[in-house]
């Protein structure tokens, strides 16, 4: 028998099977791609492309309403703050205008005060104060109280542009009561942050270095440019100024500290009326190192008084100083021990408990003389 090679076409035609069917399993492939996603949705694979329907929320809760309401109508009274100051180009020895920062405040009356921190105008030549609906005016510092980080400025806008915080007390406030803060955290106008109290009667350093005390402390979020904000309780009084946060990293941890609304009513009315705020005055020479050694020597607690001041409220009282011999000897004088019912062991508990005092406020006063207690009511200057 003869062999002999198979005839051409039968490979040939082979071939052109497999590429035939390859080529259908490659459009095949394409048309799943293709089909797939109409098939996913006809079969809700994947989800209708239809928005789905919306589930009714139904009424807000009533401390959610609580804060909706409290904003509307607090807000309107809150304002922003941008302060700028002319510096002097090193170069071109011309003045330039320069940005030095942002803060909050709230319109205090009808007459276009605004208070906000001392801090937030510290250094500023112009004041800019921006309202709730973008409107700005230009306005002028009235006074400020280092003391207490606070500050007037005045704007002229029309009034119904200038709608007052209803003003509240801080003396009754209790640890752990809703504090609602509005203010302009770097820079993001009218924005709300909720807590509580903290916790009563913090002190802390003012920018002068005095001691203001009975500081409200809160959890509420404080961030830079909340500062001069008002901090409002439930029914939308305001409590205290926002003026302060315990952070290392500057951003708020937790901890914010507010100016009580009770000094504030004290300091604002007094810069309005007079352009400045002075605390009252005694009228004594008093020194703390001097004071300190004092204490040790005689053993009595308080604050002795060095010098009566001519014509001050101390000397029209009769109250008596020391007198020093020029052998380093002294008799003493009076040594106050309570200022108002306050007790003051040493000069800045004195300085504090005066802040607190109003020119022209009858005062108790008790001291020590001779080894005897007294009381006696002074008339502050």
């Amino acid at each position: 028998m003869e062999y002999s090679e198979p005839p051409q076409w039968d490979q040939s035609a082979g071939r052109l099977k497999r590429q035939l069917a390859l080529t259908w399993i490659l459009m095949l492939l394409l048309a799943v791609f293709w089909v797939l996603p109409s098939i996913r949705n006809w079969l809700q694979f994947g989800g209708g492309g239809e928005p789905r329907a919306v589930t009714p929320r139904g009424a807000l809760a009533d401390f959610e309403q609580t804060t909706v309401d409290l904003f509307d109508q607090v807000s309107p009274s809150v304002v922003y703050i941008n302060t700028q100051a002319a510096v002097r180009n090193r170069f071109t020895r011309r003045f330039e205008d320069r940005e030095l920062g942002t803060g909050s405040g709230f319109v205090w009356d009808q007459e276009g005060h605004i208070v906000t921190n001392f801090h937030v105008v510290q250094e500023a030549d112009f004041y800019q104060v921006v309202f709730h609906d973008q409107s700005s005016y230009e306005a002028t510092l009235v006074a400020s109280s280092p003391n207490y980080d606070l500050a007037v400025l005045k704007v002229n806008a029309p009034k119904e542009k200038l709608r007052p915080v209803l003003i509240g007390e801080s003396q009754d406030l209790k640890v752990g009561q809703s504090v609602f803060a509005i203010g302009n955290p770097f820079g993001l106008h009218q924005t709300l942050t909720t807590g509580i109290v903290s916790s009563k009667s913090r002190a802390i350093k003012s920018p002068s270095g005095a001691t203001i005390d009975d500081v409200i402390q809160i959890d509420a979020a404080i961030n830079p440019g909340n500062s001069g904000g008002p901090l409002l309780d439930s029914a939308g009084r305001l409590i205290g100024v926002n003026t302060a946060i315990y952070s290392p990293s500057g951003a708020s941890a937790g901890v914010g500290f507010a100016v009580p609304v009770d000094s504030v009513n004290r300091v604002v009315p007094q810069i309005i009326l007079e352009g400045k705020y002075e605390p009252a005055r005694l009228g004594v020479r008093i020194n703390e190192s001097l004071n300190e050694q004092l204490k040790r020597l005689t053993g009595i607690e308080g604050v002795a008084i060095l010098e009566l001041q001519p014509g001050g409220a101390a000397a029209a009282a009769g109250l008596k100083e020391c007198q020093f011999t020029g052998r380093g000897s002294v008799i003493m004088g009076d040594v106050i021990q309570k200022v108002g019912g306050v007790k003051v062991d040493n000069v800045q508990q004195f300085q504090d408990a005066m802040l607190k005092l109003r020119r022209g406020e009858e005062v108790t006063f008790t001291f020590v003389r001779d080894d005897k207690i007294y009381e006696v009511d002074i008339t502050l200057n």
